[in-house]
């Protein structure tokens, strides 16, 4: 075999086990879409029924149980209210980190990140307790606090490392030139990385969207977002498969389109500055 057919054959295998493992990954999803219309009998049939006649009867029963806008601008002001709130913190932390770091700024940075190991649960008591004394349970103000809080460790690194390959020529030329650290960070740092923010601020985006555990211990009925909403379709008499999926498939939705159109700047902030 020529070192030719060995490129190829070696294209080959890769397109085919990345399409499987894209088929694999995507799978469920497709499974919980076309259980979405389904009836309660078809989700549950064995074997499954992979033929059926559509039905948007459990979309109808969603919106009218759930509420499904409130539930989703619930949604959109805490995933966007953190994001910003948290990109406002992390932008000048980050900038002070990258050029006009200390000698304990390496510690901050890891003990920051090591703050993510810590299991949510851990904090669940004193934070509700916080919660409660000053009214911010069932308020959108109150998930806004955790998401950002959630979420400033991770923004903070990767913003961290944009800023750090930033060219220092042009940092220096805009300091001899009188440039102030306030100036140098809006008229130049900033502008220099817009791509960086904007992957930033998707990602925080669709963290916050996903999150769960906090909207459903910190809300009620008034701030609960669609994470909420999908776990009020389990029950002690058991799952309705078909609703289930039905309220999965409006809660995945407005952030798999989010996604799709912004994967770029995703796929950017996910394989450069987190890993970086």
């Amino acid at each position: 075999m020529t070192l030719t057919q060995q490129r190829k054959l070696k294209t080959i295998l890769v397109g085919i086990a990345s399409w499987t493992i894209a088929l694999l990954l995507f799978f469920p999803i497709f499974w919980m879409f076309i259980t979405s219309f389904k009836t309660e009998l078809q989700a549950i049939s064995v074997p499954p029924q992979l033929f059926f006649e559509p039905t948007l009867e459990n979309f109808s029963i969603v919106q009218e149980r759930s509420d499904y806008l409130k539930h989703a601008w619930n949604s959109v002001v805490t995933s966007f209210g953190a994001t910003i709130l948290a990109l406002i913190i992390a932008i000048p932390a980050a900038y002070s980190m990258a050029f006009f770091p200390g000698k304990r700024t390496k510690d901050i940075l890891l003990w920051m990140l090591s703050t993510k190991m810590l299991p949510a649960v851990g904090v669940l008591v004193p934070i509700y307790i916080l919660s409660r004394n000053y009214g911010l349970l069932d308020s959108k103000l109150g998930l806004v606090i955790i998401f950002t809080l959630m979420n400033l460790p991770i923004i903070v690194w990767m913003l961290f490392s944009y800023f750090k390959d930033l060219p220092k020529e042009i940092l220096e030329a805009a300091r001899m030139d009188g440039a102030s650290p306030w100036g140098e960070m809006t008229k130049v740092v900033l502008p220099l990385s817009v791509g960086g923010i904007a992957s930033t601020g998707l990602l925080s985006i669709v963290l916050c969207w996903n999150e769960a555990f906090w909207s459903l211990n910190l809300t009620a009925s008034e701030a609960a977002p669609l994470t909420a909403m999908i776990a009020s379709y389990s029950s002690p008499e058991g799952l309705f498969w078909a609703k289930l999926s039905a309220a999965s498939t409006l809660a995945c939705a407005p952030i798999v389109v989010f996604g799709w159109f912004c994967q770029k700047q995703l796929v950017q902030g996910l394989t450069f500055g987190a890993v970086k």
